[in-house]
């Protein structure tokens, strides 16, 4: 079966095919800023896509939406008394020493939250009735407002979610054709904590009619084929619960990222790695200690999402950040980005003006205007010149030492992810690999893992389109949980599983429903755990022919892993049930080649100057000669020492001074400190 992957970026937009054969095709074109379908359905028709095949799909569309807060007009409906949950929140300060600290504004106004005259009590049992003509005046009340989404959050519904279904059959039968999407607490997330289930029912529903009217415009596109969509956790869905569950899309193209970065280090052996995606308008950085970390708590634009997403971090720096000079007439680069549409200056769009680290790149000789996109997209070096020549000459610097300081500054902040990630959770990155891709990730890579004293850089085959491989690899994943409250001590293996059972009967339903055979489920429990009186909790794998004794042992070998210490003689409770579902898919396999020598002549084109750093002063830089390669050229055995860049379809890897490449038997570029 054909499977093709698609990872819209906020500059590029990349395919990777895997056909019939096993082989891998790749392409990339501009993304179509106002519509990002259009640039897919044109690199499908381009790459002669057949109509049998299917199609992975990483969106930003939920993501861009609530960063640039355009999305639906968002309705909430709450118990009575609970309707400004979102604006009081947990009161926490992100900065904690602003003199002046300021949160975002709540996705729904004060004038679009509506109370319902209905209670639960903490064990799900009705207090309060909720009367239907009482749910009828304020659904009336919703639909006069104009409504697009609403979303239904009552208190305790997650253990009794009677009253949430009867809000959303009201709608339904006084909305007619027109009634708004519905987005129940119950069903986006069955846990308990207030605020934070609020909140992402409400940015579930906030994106939910977006996702939906785009995935409407692509399955029209796409004709027959079938259409997933990449979570957030690393796993794919199908596009119909990807419109009713639009929420755990926030970051679907990073994770296909680390999905397929992580899949193609255990290949080549590595296990311990940092991912490194750098493409033209964030990078994200990703620790994976064995294996990829999940997290159940995040936050997007500044608002909390309680969903199981892969643990990542972003800066804003990518090849497309634009440079500036602050108030005081410092350097500044990102978190602005000129994206597709001006694009860096050497794109030569007449409306780009601000220089990118794109464009210093180009001035240092690290890009080569005639190999930019396998040389379909020449870059416009004289324009950028004089435009760099401007910046230069505000600074009092020499236009290299200009583009030099572009770079360094953006590696800093790149730097600084990495450290986040590594060192400030007590992991050494001298222990890990760090695996470079995005359009931009291998220019950076070698100079990044120097300053942090990372030994080796793995550069995939095709790191510009890494992603959207990751799509390819895949698996169908569906998350399910339940807060259950339970004290440990006085649970048995036996109320667990009885407990698990609903869990594990929709999840095998649900992936039935994917058209995924029963052989290629596995499901994997976890638990919830914390000492009683701790606020949050840590997730600990479970099995079901294990004792819970045995689980609260793991807790406490987590817990001492994670803070230093562990309270063995403290009671421990179980807050939440959950359940992962993996629906195993086709992968693409990915032969050896025999050794081919030493020697890369065979792929060598040429010379041209680079400019570098100056060995023992950092912020000076030097020209020096570097050797040029084609990629596609190169073969298993083959060593590149640097200075040397090395070309490709999708990115372009410098090898700076100092380090050394090997070729291995899959295609990777292994460089190393000589």
């Amino acid at each position: 079966m054909m499977i093709l992957g698609i990872d819209v970026g906020g500059t590029f937009t990349d395919f990777c095919l895997l056909d019939k054969a096993g082989r891998v095709r790749v392409h990339k074109r501009l993304t179509s800023a106002r519509d990002p379908s259009q640039a897919v359905l044109a690199g499908l028709a381009e790459m002669g896509v057949e109509e049998k095949a299917t199609v992975v799909h990483g969106t930003t569309v939920a993501t861009n939406a609530l960063l640039e807060r355009r999305g639906a007009r968002t309705a909430l409906i709450t118990t009575q008394g609970f309707g400004d949950v979102l604006e009081i929140g947990r009161q926490t300060r992100t900065h904690l020493y602003a003199l002046h600290p300021t949160r975002p504004a709540p996705l729904v106004p004060a004038a679009l939250r509506f109370a319902l005259p209905e209670r639960l009590d903490r064990t799900g049992a009705v207090l309060l009735p909720l009367q239907p003509d009482a749910a009828d005046a304020v659904v009336r009340r919703v639909l006069e407002a104009g409504a697009e989404s609403v979303a239904v959050c009552l208190l305790f519904s997650f253990l009794n979610p009677a009253h949430e279904q009867l809000v959303r059959e009201r709608i339904k039968a006084l909305g007619g054709a027109d009634a708004p999407l519905v987005s129940l607490s119950c069903e986006v997330l069955p846990e308990y904590r207030e605020y934070e289930r609020t909140s992402t029912t409400v940015i579930n529903a906030y994106v939910a009619p977006l996702m939906d009217r785009y995935l409407t415009n692509l399955e029209a596109g796409l004709g027959g084929r079938r259409l997933r969509i990449m979570q957030s956790n690393g796993g794919s869905i199908s596009a119909e619960a990807a419109r009713r569950l639009a929420a755990r899309t926030a970051l679907s193209g990073p994770a296909g990222g680390v999905v397929g970065a992580f899949s193609l280090a255990q290949q080549a052996g590595f296990e311990q790695v940092i991912t490194f995606d750098m493409g033209g308008t964030s990078t994200d950085v990703a620790l994976c200690p064995g294996h990829i970390q999940e997290t159940a708590e995040g936050t997007i634009a500044g608002l909390p999402l309680r969903l199981p997403i892969i643990d990542i971090h972003t800066v804003g720096a990518g090849g497309g950040s634009l440079a500036h000079l602050d108030a005081g007439g410092a350097l500044r680069v990102g978190p602005q980005s000129a994206g597709s549409d001006p694009g860096p200056v050497c794109y030569g769009r007449p409306a780009a003006r601000a220089i990118t680290v794109t464009d210093a790149n180009l001035i240092l000789g690290r890009l080569d205007a005639d190999h930019f996109l396998g040389g379909r997209m020449p870059l416009h070096l004289e324009r950028t010149q004089a435009h760099m020549r401007d910046l230069a000459r505000r600074l009092g610097l020499t236009p290299e030492v200009a583009a030099w300081g572009i770079v360094r500054v953006a590696n800093s902040n790149m730097e600084r992810a990495i450290r986040t990630i590594s060192v400030e959770r007590g992991y050494d990155p001298r222990r890990f690999t760090l695996v470079a891709f995005g359009g931009a990730g291998p220019l950076h890579a070698c100079e990044l893992a120097a300053a942090l004293r990372i030994p080796r850089v793995l550069v995939p085959p095709h790191p510009g389109i890494l992603s959207a491989l990751g799509m390819i690899l895949a698996d169908v994943v569906k998350d399910y949980s339940q807060t259950v409250m339970l004290p440990a001590g006085e649970t048995t293996a036996e109320r667990l599983r009885h407990l698990f059972a609903p869990l594990y009967d929709r999840a095998r339903a649900d992936l039935r429903a994917e058209g995924l055979a029963a052989d290629g489920i596995a499901l994997r429990p976890a638990l919830d755990m914390r000492y009683v009186g701790q606020s949050f909790e840590l997730v600990v794998e479970w099995e079901t022919d294990r004792s819970v004794d045995w689980a609260v042992a793991r807790f406490h070998e987590k817990h001492r892993r994670r803070f230093s210490y562990a309270n063995v003689g403290e009671p421990v409770e179980i807050v939440n049930i959950r359940l992962k579902a993996i629906g195993r898919t086709a992968k693409p396999t990915f032969t050896e080649e025999p050794p081919g020598g030493l020697d890369p002549k065979a792929a060598h084109v040429g010379y041209k100057t680079v400019y570098f750093a100056e060995e023992g002063q950092p912020a000076a830089v030097r020209p020096l000669v570097a050797a040029l390669y084609e990629r596609e050229r190169l073969r298993a055995g083959n060593v590149v020492v640097g200075p040397a860049v090395v070309f490709q379809l999708d990115t372009t890897t410098v090898i700076p001074p100092g380090w050394a490449a090997t070729v291995d038997g899959r295609g990777n570029l292994v460089v190393e400190h000589r």
